[in-house]
């Protein structure tokens, strides 16, 4: 095992399977931690650092939702990749509000695990490299830090994004003033990982409405483009009607 590797908190209160998910990473490499309370983990969260937590819903002790969104909320930036028998869309849209970065229902194949894995960690090292040159995105009276995931809005909110808003956000500021279709969202947020629908996007771009923009019924900065993409406008404009 290399010592580079990503340290992984795995936190699952069904034995077996916790046990072959952790089998399974470590035979790729990867520094495994296992427990199975939710209390415990989100003090393991506060006391170490993570390349990942997997974590299940279901939890004796705290449920996954709410440890994810103590840790959002305490600054810890760490991916969370949801475990859950709650396969549905309300679910996942709580997984995503609670700052979760991935979600996978079970009965699952643990080669589709590893799939998300591989895929939660390549997308924090794309991460990197978008945000090395420009770090900071000020728009609107709202200020966002890419390196800290952290920022504030323009009523003084502090702000803490998960690693694919930072990212759409990312790409949208890069561009700003022009249209981006959301294929090119999917090629530099979600690479070769598995694509979600669309739904999944204009999630996420709703959620960045509910953090920077004054009525996010009338949003001022995020516009969408109907058939197309988005367009994110710094200076702030009303949407055409």
């Amino acid at each position: 095992m290399s010592a580079s590797s990503p340290r992984i908190l795995v936190v699952e209160d069904e034995i077996n399977l916790a046990r072959g998910i952790r089998e399974n990473l470590e035979a790729e490499g990867y520094a495994v931690e296992v427990v199975n309370d939710g209390g415990v983990a989100l003090d393991r969260i506060r006391r170490h650092e993570y390349g990942l937590v997997i974590l299940d819903v279901m939890l004796p002790g705290m449920d996954g939702f709410t440890v994810c969104q103590m840790a959002r909320r305490e600054g810890r930036d760490t991916p969370v990749l949801f475990l859950t028998a709650k396969g549905g869309g309300g679910d996942r849209i709580r997984g995503l509000e609670v700052g979760g970065d991935d979600y996978l229902p079970k009965p699952f194949q643990l080669r589709e695990l590893l799939l998300r894995v591989g895929a939660i960690l390549r997308r924090r090292l794309r991460y990197d490299a978008m945000t090395a040159l420009e770090p900071v995105a000020r728009f609107g009276g709202n200020e966002f830090d890419f390196r800290s995931f952290r920022g504030r809005s323009f009523d003084g909110r502090d702000q803490i994004l998960t690693q694919k808003e930072a990212m759409i956000l990312k790409v949208l500021v890069e561009r700003e003033g022009e249209v981006v279709w959301r294929d090119e969202i999917l090629e530099r947020v979600w690479g070769d990982d598995v694509l979600p629908s669309s739904r999944t996007i204009d999630n996420f771009i709703a959620r960045l409405r509910k953090r920077f923009e004054p009525d996010p019924e009338q949003p001022r900065f995020f516009h969408t483009v109907r058939g197309i993409g988005y367009r994110f406008v710094a200076a702030g404009e009303e949407a055409a009607q």
